[in-house]
Parts: C-alpha cells; sequence; structure tokens
C-alpha cells in the first residue's frame, strides 16, 4: 500500500533512472547528424582527438555525447545494424556502473559497444565477460570490426593459450574473455616468478559482465581454485570406505507426512536407522546406531584399529560422510556427468559442465569412487579466490542480464551494483499462462508430451526447459514414443548449444534444452537465416556464393516466419518450476523477442523437488479433498502464489548461504592481497640483500630485547644460554662470535649484528655476479613465501570447520575465525621471515673454480639452488608449473654452496627454525 502511494507520488524506480538517463539520451542523438556526415577515415581520427581531451584534463562524461554517437554510426555502417534509443540507454547504465536489465532479444551484445568504446579511451583497458568461450570467440568477432573500424585493437582470451598471447591480448583496448579465464590469469599471475611472466595488466579498469547473475551470483558459490594432488595420500582408504556405504540404513520416515519422527528431549528416541538426509542443504546426519555401525564396520574392514572416536581415527568419520554424500545426495546426471572417465561437475542454473572445476573436501573422490572410475589424490591449495572478491577488485563494473531485478538486493549488498530495467523497443505480447499441476511425475510426462505432439503437429516451434541431464532424457524417451522428432541440448552435448538454438524458432521445432540461463543465442521465429547459410559455405572462403545462400534463407525466413506468428509464436514449455524465479523467467523470456508473439506454461507435479520439499504434501492433500482425479490437472492462483513464496524463501536461504561464504572469504581475500602485493615488491626488488639485512635486522631487535629483558630479572646464565642458542640456530653464530660484545649495551648490540649482516651479504655478493646473487635470494624467499601461503590456506580450511562447533558454546563461528585467522596469519609471516634469515645467513656462497673437480656442489638453474639449500634433500619445491608464467626463471652461472654449521642428525631439530625434526622436515 506505502509502496504503491510512494510510486504515486514519485513514479517508480524504473521511471526514476529512465527520467535521469533521458537528457544524455537527447544528446547523444542530436550529434547523429554529425556522425552521419563523417567519411570511413575520420573515425580513427575522431578516436584519437577524443584520447588526446581525456589527457588534457577532460572527463569521460563530458566526452560521452560525442564517444555514444561515433560507436551508434559504426555499428550502422559496419554491421547494418543502428543501436535502438533502449540500447543506447542501456549503454549509458553501463557507463554508470550498473546492471542493465534487458529482456532476451533486445540486442545487449550491441549495447555494450558504446559503453565499452567511451571507456576504452582511457588506454587502461575494458574486459567484456561472458559466460563460455563459445560466446566470448562470437562477440569478439562480430564486435571487433566496429572497434578496429573506430581505431581501437581487441583481444580474446581462450584456453590453452600460451602467455605471450594472452599478454598480447589483455594489452588491447578492449580484451573479451570468459570469467573463468580471467580469474585464474590473475591467480597465475600471481604465481610468477618474475614480472615479465605476468599476462594481466596490473590496472583493473573497467569491465562489463554479460549474463552478469549468472557469474556473480549463480556461480559465485563455487571459488576457483588452482591446486596440485597430494603425493602423500593413500586413496585406496577411499575405494575401501565407498565398500561400506550400502550397510547403512536410513531412519524411516512417517508414511503419511513423509517426515523424520520428530525427537523427544526428556525420552531418548531410538531410531529404527543410521542416517538421516537433509537435502534442501545436502548433508548426512548420522544417529547414534550409526556411528556404532560406522565404528563397526570400519573395525572390521581393518581401516581403523580402537574407538572411532579417539584422535587418530576421527578423520574417517569424514571420508565415510562424504561416501555417503557422493551416494545418497549427488546423481550422476543431475549433479555431475562422466565424460571419458572424469567426473565432470554440472552447473545447476546453467547445465553446463564446469570445466576444470572439482567439488572441494574430498567429495570429488568419493563420487569418483562411487562411479569405479580412478581417484585422483586430493588436491592441495596453491591459490584460491571467489568471483565475488576478483570482480570487485575492479575500478569499475557494469552488466547485462535480461533477469536481475529479482537479485537487486544482493547485487546491492555485495557488490553496490544498482539494477536499472530498460523499457522493450517493442511491447511485449507473450501469453504466460497459469501452472498446471499434476499429482505425480507420470502423469505431467503424458500431459507435456500431449501438449507438445498438437503444437509440433500444426508447424509451431516449441521449446522445453528441464532442470537436469536425467530429466531432460526421461523426456527425450516420452516425445520419442509419442513419435516427435526433437534436440536435446544438456550437458553431455553442449558442444552443439549454438546450432541447437539457433534453430529452436524453426517451423515444427522441438528442442529439449536443460536450463536456459546464459545460453547467449537469439532464438528467432522461423530459424536462423545466417547459420542455415554458414552450413553450406563458409563466407571467408567463398563470399559471394554465401551472399547468394543467405539471401534465400532471408526469403524463406521471412515465409516461416508469418506462418509461425499466425500460430502463436515459440511455445516454452517448463517442466517443474527452478528454486529461482529468476532461472523460470529467463526460460520465459525465450519467447516474445522484439514484440513477436509467444506462450509460455509451467507444468508442476508434487513428485517436484521444489514440492516435495516446500508444501508437497499439503497441496497433495487438498486434490484429494477436492477430489480430483489421478491424472486430471489443477490450475489456481492460489497454488501459483504459495510456488512463488517457495521459491522466495530458497531464494532468501541461498542468498544467506552466499554471503556468509563471502564473509568468511573477506577474511581470505585481505590476507591474499597482502601476500600478493608482497609476492610483487619481491618481484620488483632490485637490492634483495637490503630487504634481508632489515629482516635480520627486526628478528635479531626482538632476540635482543627479549634477551635484555631476561638479564633484568636476574636470569644471566640461562638467559645467555638461550640467546647463544637462539643466535646459532637462527643465524648460524658461533659463541665466538658472540661472546665479544655479549655484555655489551642493546643499541651496540643492534649495531654490531647489523655489521654483520651488511658484511655477510657483501661477501656473498662478491662470491658471484652481483644480479646473479639477487635472483637467488628473491627465488628462495618467493619459495618459502609459496610455500608457506599454501601450508596456511589448507590450515584456514581446517580453521572454517573447526569454529562451527563453537557455536554449541554461544560463540560467533565468524568472529572467532576472524580472530584466529589473523592470529594464523601473522604467525605465518613471522615464521617466514625468521625461516628465509636462516636459510640465507646460514649459507656461504663461494664461486666455482672447475665444474669437474666439484660436481655435486656446481648448481645451473634456481631449482638446483634451492634443494641444496634446504640440504640436498628436497625441501619445498617451487609450485607445480599450472603455466608459462608459473615457471622459476634459469640461470647458467655455477654457484657453489657450503653449509656453515655441523652436519644435522636426522631426529635433532631442523636448522630452519621449523620446530620439527630434521627427517621430518629439510631432511625429508
Amino acid at each position: 500500500m506505502l509502496s504503491a502511494m510512494l510510486n504515486g507520488l514519485f513514479g517508480t524506480k524504473q521511471e526514476r533512472d529512465l527520467k535521469e538517463l533521458v537528457p544524455y539520451l537527447r544528446a547523444v542523438n542530436k550529434l547523429e547528424p554529425w556522425a552521419v556526415a563523417l567519411g570511413d577515415q575520420d573515425f580513427p581520427l575522431q578516436t584519437r582527438t577524443l584520447k588526446e581531451e581525456l589527457k588534457a584534463g577532460a572527463s569521460l562524461d563530458s566526452l560521452l555525447p560525442r564517444a555514444f554517437a561515433l560507436a551508434r554510426e559504426a555499428c550502422r555502417r559496419v554491421l547494418g545494424e543502428r543501436p535502438y534509443d533502449v540500447q543506447i540507454l542501456g549503454a549509458l547504465t553501463l557507463h554508470e556502473g550498473r546492471i542493465t536489465e534487458m529482456k532476451t532479444g533486445e540486442g545487449k551484445t550491441l549495447t555494450g559497444v558504446p559503453a565499452a568504446y567511451l571507456n576504452a579511451l582511457t588506454g587502461k583497458g575494458v574486459h567484456i565477460v561472458t559466460v563460455n568461450d563459445y560466446l566470448a570467440s562470437r562477440d569478439k568477432a562480430q564486435m571487433e570490426k566496429v572497434h578496429n573500424f573506430l581505431g581501437l585493437t581487441v583481444g580474446l582470451i581462450l584456453p590453452n593459450m600460451d602467455n605471450n598471447a594472452r599478454k598480447e591480448a589483455y594489452a588491447c583496448d578492449i580484451t573479451y574473455a570468459t570469467n573463468n579465464e580471467l580469474g585464474f590469469d590473475y591467480l597465475r599471475d600471481n604465481m610468477a616468478w618474475d614480472m615479465r611472466a605476468k599476462s594481466m595488466r596490473e590496472e583493473r579498469n573497467f569491465c562489463i559482465i554479460d549474463e552478469i547473475d549468472s557469474i556473480l551470483i549463480d556461480e559465485a558459490r563455487t571459488p576457483l581454485i588452482i591446486s596440485g594432488p597430494d603425493e602423500e595420500e593413500d586413496t585406496s582408504v577411499i575405494q575401501k570406505v565407498n565398500t561400506l556405504v550400502s550397510y547403512f540404513v536410513e531412519v524411516e520416515k512417517d508414511p503419511v507426512t513423509g517426515q523424520y519422527p520428530l525427537e523427544d528431549p526428556l525420552i531418548k528416541t531410538v531410531h529404527t536407522g543410521d542416517f538421516k538426509l537433509d537435502e534442501k542443504s545436502k548433508r548426512i546426519l548420522f544417529t547414534d546406531a550409526g556411528f556404532n555401525k560406522m565404528e563397526g564396520l570400519l573395525q572390521k574392514a581393518g581401516i581403523i584399529t580402537g574407538s572411532l572416536f579417539e584422535g587418530k581415527n576421527f578423520e574417517y568419520v569424514h571420508y565415510v560422510t562424504q561416501a555417503m554424500k557422493a551416494h545418497k545426495l549427488f546423481f550422476i546426471d543431475v549433479d555431475y556427468v562422466v565424460v571419458e572417465g572424469q567426473v565432470q561437475i554440472v552447473d545447476e542454473f546453467t547445465g553446463r559442465v564446469l570445466h576444470g572445476r572439482r567439488y572441494s573436501d574430498g567429495l570429488h573422490q568419493a563420487i569418483e569412487a562411487k562411479e569405479n572410475i580412478r581417484v585422483a589424490k586430493r588436491s592441495l591449495t596453491m591459490a584460491t579466490i571467489t568471483f565475488q572478491n576478483f570482480f570487485r577488485m575492479y575500478d569499475k563494473i557494469s552488466g547485462m542480464t535480461g533477469t536481475a531485478d529479482t537479485e537487486a538486493r544482493e547485487f546491492t549488498k555485495i557488490y553496490k551494483l544498482d539494477v536499472a530495467v530498460m523499457p522493450t523497443n517493442r511491447p511485449i505480447v507473450r501469453d504466460d499462462e497459469q501452472d498446471e499441476i499434476y499429482l505425480n511425475h507420470q502423469f505431467k510426462m503424458e500431459a507435456i508430451a500431449k501438449d507438445v505432439k498438437e503444437r509440433h503437429s500444426v508447424g509451431q516451434p516449441v521449446l522445453i526447459g528441464t532442470v537436469s541431464v536425467d530429466r531432460s532424457e526421461q523426456l527425450s524417451k516420452v516425445l520419442t514414443k509419442a513419435g516427435v522428432p526433437h534436440e536435446v541440448l544438456n550437458a553431455k552435448n553442449h558442444g552443439r548449444e549454438a546450432l541447437i538454438i539457433a534453430e529452436a524458432g524453426a517451423s515444427g521445432a522441438v528442442t529439449i534444452a536443460t536450463n536456459m540461463a546464459g545460453r547467449g543465442t537469439d532464438i528467432k521465429l522461423g530459424g536462423n537465416p545466417e547459420v542455415r547459410a554458414r552450413k553450406h559455405v563458409d563466407p571467408e572462403q567463398d563470399p559471394e556464393r554465401y551472399q547468394q545462400i543467405y539471401q534465400k534463407e532471408l526469403e524463406r525466413n521471412a515465409m516461416e516466419y508469418q506462418a509461425i506468428k499466425a500460430l502463436g509464436g515459440l511455445y516454452i514449455v517448463g517442466t517443474e518450476r527452478h528454486e529461482s524465479r529468476r532461472i523460470d523467467n529467463q526460460l520465459r523470456g525465450r519467447a516474445g523477442r522484439q514484440g513477436d508473439p509467444g506462450r509460455s506454461k509451467f507444468y508442476i507435479s508434487l513428485d517436484d523437488d521444489l514440492m516435495r520439499l516446500f508444501g508437497g504434501e499439503r497441496f497433495r492433500a487438498l486434490m484429494g479433498k477436492w477430489g480430483m482425479d489421478s491424472g486430471e490437472a489443477l490450475q489456481h492462483g492460489l497454488v501459483s502464489k504459495s510456488i512463488e513464496r517457495a521459491q522466495k524463501r530458497v531464494e532468501e536461504r541461498n542468498y544467506e548461504i552466499r554471503k556468509h561464504l563471502l564473509d568468511y572469504d573477506d577474511v581470505l581475500n585481505r590476507q591474499r592481497q597482502h601476500i600478493y602485493t608482497l609476492r610483487d615488491s619481491l618481484l620488483k626488488e632490485e637490492m634483495m640483500s637490503r630487504r634481508l639485512i632489515r629482516t635480520a635486522s627486526e628478528l635479531t631487535s626482538e632476540f635482543l630485547e627479549a634477551y635484555h629483558k631476561s638479564k633484568n630479572r636476574q636470569e644471566s646464565e640461562s638467559s645467555d644460554a638461550q640467546f647463544l642458542q637462539d643466535l646459532h640456530m637462527q643465524f648460524g653464530f658461533t659463541p665466538a662470535d658472540v661472546e665479544q660484545f655479549l655484555n655489551a649495551s642493546l643499541d651496540l648490540q643492534r649495531q654490531e649484528m647489523n655489521t654483520f649482516f651488511e658484511l655477510d651479504m657483501s661477501e656473498k655478493a662478491s662470491a658471484i655476479e652481483p644480479e646473479m646473487f639477487n635472483k637467488f635470494l628473491r627465488f628462495e624467499y618467493l619459495r618459502q613465501l609459496d610455500r608457506k601461503w599454501q601450508q596456511h590456506l589448507d590450515a584456514m580450511e581446517g580453521l572454517r570447520e573447526a569454529v562451527n562447533l563453537r557455536t554449541y558454546a554461544q560463540r560467533n563461528p565468524l568472529v572467532e575465525y576472524k580472530l584466529e585467522g589473523f592470529q594464523m596469519f601473522d604467525a605465518m609471516i613471522d615464521d617466514l621471515a625468521r625461516v628465509i634469515v636462516a636459510r640465507i645467513f646460514r649459507v656461504k656462497l663461494q664461486p666455482v673454480q672447475s665444474v669437474e673437480n666439484r660436481p655435486k656442489a656446481t648448481v645451473s638453474t634456481h631449482q638446483s639452488m634451492g634443494n641444496l639449500l634446504s640440504g640436498g634433500g628436497g625441501g619445498a619445491e617451487a609450485p607445480k608449473s599450472v603455466s608459462p608464467s608459473a615457471t622459476p626463471p634459469k640461470t647458467s652461472q655455477p654457484i657453489n654452496i657450503q653449509r656453515r654449521v655441523e652436519k644435522v642428525g636426522r631426529n635433532d631439530p631442523c636448522p630452519c627454525g621449523s620446530g620439527k625434526k630434521y627427517k621430518q622436515c629439510h631432511g625429508k
């Protein structure tokens, strides 16, 4: 009521947004005659003029009318398409750093051109982000001609490109790439061993994200991870545990309500089963009987000895839990597919395979064991980041989608992004019918097949949306049995995606697609003339023949268009409601393009996941009271509203999950930024010896201050002994080195030790070339930094699991995670300083006179330098090469490295200062 009154007084948000943009649109339209009068050769000259004005101090907003007018005219001349006024309004929204919601078929790809052109004038680069490689390649190929006409360069990032090609693409004015490639390149750049090996620019200026809701919301729950296998893990345990799953029995549910029996806190409930399933949050909950059975099975299998809850055995609870989740909550052709002996995750929102992604925490391995394929070793995280934190590093982000308004709250709270809804170029005339509800899945499928067969028989194209690969294949069998020819698009044949969708509007076409989110290919009534012509001839090889065939296809398309229009346009069939209203709206939005007629209807059964988990039993009881037959459909506005309320509850829950994950990742993100800044400073450092001396001075100051405090407490003998031992273990000082100033003042001791460090560095630098010595120090520092960071990531993951248990003690787990996380990070930074100083100052470098005389002490690469420095036992190796940028640089200068301390026994403390035995650390 209040909202309606405010809208009446001040107008809706959409009306207010448009009112602010209209003056800019008028200014652009006013300059259109000026742009039309320019010659083709004038456009690059105008671009150069705009760049010079920008350098002279002009703002982007002051250049906007001319830049947009130039971009619009360039599109008309190069592509034969003049952007509509609504597309210019959308481009204005993008430039302002907002999200523009434009319905399907309104030309979002063209909308991005003016905004990208204007912001590329800064020379800092613009990234246009798409959801898959096909769209990145397609959009780049189409829009590159326009940008080149304007005098800009355009690049494209694809998988398997070498580092030089990536660097060239990122150096362009405008770069097309997927969100995955951008995120992984950022992580790879921050694992590089040389500044020249980085591919991306340092600045992240402006990005336009196509299908922004798919990228920043749907895919945001899964972080990007670069990892390497844990060579020490025994995967046979996972396979053994997998064989135990069949022995566990689920707790019996109430046959009427379908719910588990409630536990009475006053009476000890005896469950007739071992576990419960929480399908909403995908959890396994074991009963007491379940834990007892687990202990007995693990003991019988010889996996554990003693109690399950002993410290050494408790990890096997996790193995069993993950195996149970793999069997009971994750299903083939729904959550994942198996392709060429590999488990590949299916995106629940788009139905696409998420290449290169793996379920974390051992779940992926449990699924591999379940599917009886090779179990890969557990991955150790080397670098990770979420899409939320990656894209928030840009100075300005914007995006386009057909469905963002339902998620406006999340975009505002997490990304500080406003959503502006653009009007359609022509009014929408699509007929959205009420849902039809059936008692069970079988009756629903029969009704869908009957409806689709009728539509197909008259030549009306039908697009059917399903929520999983499994459901799409079930429906395909039903339609085949009914004699309806059709195409199936899901994660198993996504390679033909563009061709299938392009022809989904042809006369009589029936297409089954797993979720239509982010498809990015326009469905035109009558089919796509361009795609049809390309099937016959490549326009690059024979342009004349291509034009001839294209004209014939245009004529054919015009005839089909009128016939399909008379039948009611594209018919959209939803086989069930999705958890998110936004995904349903994306499916519906495929019909009614540019004022075309269309129709949509959703078929629902009480067996559907959404109905089953959120009130299906209540509806089943109502249908029984109303005396409905099993195969009869129910259509009622009350039911549709109840479904929408259920969807809102799920959306709220999913938002809270994403917000919760981001709160935790924000802690790690601040630490990540510190590490990556430190790494960059190491790569740019020209005098690494100065840095090492400063670090050593800070450490010795701590030693000296502690020493003097203990002396003041009259503990001179014990403090002297500890002081000498600390200096010996940390820096290799002998008692003779220290005795001469043991009783000196604090300032004199600092001065003497700093002098020692400077002389030591000078001696090492004189033993080899200064440049080579600098590279050696940088390599060792980077190696230790990466090793510590990887260990810290693993520790933070463990901490995150541990703090959740503290809710039982009425403590906030997020606060606990922040406090302990930063304590662990500070300890890691301090430990890094101690380790690197100990390793550098405890070695002696000498030039090699003859390689033949001293073969064991000669090294020719930084990798072997690191191995010798760690005592010849390997130590922590440099990160496995994930790209050319992660490989350490080489040098051909032979270096002799000698230990300056006595031989260390295998059971002695490791000289690096880690606190471990030598055989468990650098003597491993």
